[in-house]
């Protein structure tokens, strides 16, 4: 009997070290992403900002990167265990957070080359051609706000259908996965209203209301790499055909 039990765990609890280990890298990545680029592209004159800080902004994007990829990667490691739990959940998940969402960190990334390439052109270039690049500029910027209106709304409901399989689970806590539902669902809310121009970007009330769900993410993690999977939940699921079969 503990041979049975022991191998369902001991795979998950893994899984659950991992799963926090990128949680917290990819939370560490977008705040490095923001003190590096964030305020510059923020700046009305963001191209001579940019075309003067060439690296942070090169830096900044590999953290866009790499923020896209560990958060890209929780859904893919987290499908194997949740399809047991909820397999619609799961597959939801999966489209939103390790698709939607990691595909548009790399649109944003690319965002933030072109923007480098644009800007050092319009500092070499004179009146009048530099309003071309302006409206250049304004383009991608727009497209980069489009972007991130997309992730807005992706992350959120990903978040939604996660932290709802795991509450109907019991896999953590039912306090974590309860706040990880309420956070989500704020910030769903200001996703919306960003949608509809209602808030500014990077707004004091914005940051205020994600707090929320960036402390939950942490805890969680914390709690995951501490801690792991509740074992009852996962036992009672993977092994409860071969309890049954050696209980025969």
């Amino acid at each position: 009997m503990n041979t049975i039990k022991g191998s369902p765990n001991g795979t998950n609890r893994k899984t659950a070290m991992i799963v926090g280990v990128l949680y917290i890298i990819g939370t560490i990545a977008g705040v490095l992403s923001l003190v590096f680029g964030g305020s510059l592209l923020n700046d009305p004159d963001y191209l001579i900002k940019v075309s003067a800080n060439e690296n942070r902004i090169i830096i900044g994007a590999l953290f866009v990167l790499t923020m896209g990829l560990a958060l890209a990667m929780i859904p893919a490691v987290m499908f194997p265990v949740l399809k047991k739990q909820h397999e619609g959940l799961a597959v939801g998940y999966i489209v939103f957070r390790g698709g939607l969402e990691t595909v548009s960190y790399i649109a944003m990334m690319i965002s933030w080359l072109l923007l480098i390439a644009l800007s050092q052109e319009y500092v070499k270039a004179g009146a009048p051609d530099a309003s071309y690049f302006q409206t250049l500029g304004a383009l991608v910027m727009k497209g980069h706000d489009s972007i991130r209106s997309i992730l807005e709304i992706a992350f959120p409901l990903g978040a939604l259908m996660f932290y709802t399989a795991l509450y109907r689970s019991r896999l953590i806590p039912r306090w974590i996965s309860g706040w990880g539902l309420i956070a989500a669902t704020i910030s769903l809310a200001l996703g919306l209203l960003g949608v509809f121009h209602l808030i500014t970007p990077m707004s004091t009330i914005q940051v205020v209301l994600s707090l929320p769900i960036a402390l939950q993410e942490m805890v969680m993690a914390v709690w995951l790499i501490v801690k792991g999977f509740n074992g009852s939940p996962i036992i009672d699921n993977v092994g409860s055909v071969q309890v049954a079969m050696s209980q025969a």
